[in-house]
């Protein structure tokens, strides 16, 4: 029941972005993935989530070859992400948001539950439920539920995403910077909820810069610089690998986990 990137590669014109990149992730586990601005991390996760075709290799979600699914297909075996920048809609409220994302699991369709056509209305009722249980496994409160996402604090708005993207019930998160732009206290609280959603279980594969969140909570690091792997392993085995301080730490950066 894992997550496997075997040799994947990605070329535009005479760049090659990602370079045959492999590793595996697991359930009950974060796995970091840095590097440097351009080393390829957010055009992995395009791979991986189906955003982008790759050139060579492959991605196996629990022994199954998804490599050619859509972001659509995948999301029903159980995989789903965030981006950089928070993905809402303008003018449609918290709970609304977090529906749209639940909506893949209804048996009657996104459009026709929204129109309530042909008995879909015990599906919406379900839907519903499961949006809320999203919200509050995200720790936002009720009070928020019928308020415009977009005019949230931009912590909460990344609440709300990741509120969404678990509202699919999905077996693998894939989160693309969650901490960017939030101040120490929210990317504290943002590592917390994260660890507890991989510790009850889910696939987490985390692209993020905080070294102080990656280097804390990640049972896996990979590091990537110019499209390829130059190490994978514990916090602590790549704080120490010459490659990567020479790369992206800096010589005389010293980082140190602050939580087990």
């Amino acid at each position: 029941m894992t997550l496997q990137i075997d040799g994947l590669s990605k070329r535009y014109g005479g760049l090659c972005a990602v370079d045959g990149v492999g590793f595996t992730a697991s359930p009950g586990e974060i796995t970091a993935l840095i590097g440097p601005n351009g080393a390829g991390k957010t055009t992995l996760l395009n791979l991986v989530s189906g955003v982008v075709r790759s050139d060579t290799g492959r991605c196996k979600l629990f022994d199954h070859e998804v490599s050619a699914c859509t972001p659509h297909e995948l999301a029903s075996l159980g995989l789903t992400r965030t981006y950089q920048s928070p993905q809402l809609f303008e003018d449609m409220d918290v709970l609304s948001t977090v529906m749209v994302g639940a909506h893949l699991g209804g048996s009657c369709g996104f459009l026709r539950s929204m129109l309530r056509l042909n008995k879909s209305r015990d599906d919406e009722r379900r839907i519903e439920d499961r949006a809320r249980a999203a919200i509050a496994r995200v720790g936002l409160p009720k009070s928020l539920l019928q308020r415009p996402a977009t005019d949230l604090a931009y912590g909460l708005q990344r609440r709300v995403e990741i509120a969404r993207a678990l509202a699919m019930q999905p077996k693998v998160l894939l989160l693309d910077e969650p901490a960017a732009g939030l101040n120490a206290r929210e990317t504290l609280e943002l590592a917390e909820l994260i660890h507890d959603l991989a510790h009850g279980g889910l696939i987490v594969l985390l692209v993020e810069h905080d070294m102080d969140m990656v280097m804390g909570y990640s049972q896996k690091v990979v590091v990537m610089n110019f499209g390829r792997k130059i190490a994978e392993g514990t916090p602590s085995a790549v704080q120490q690998n010459p490659d990567v301080i020479s790369a992206y730490l800096g010589s005389d950066t010293v980082v140190e986990a602050t939580h087990a």
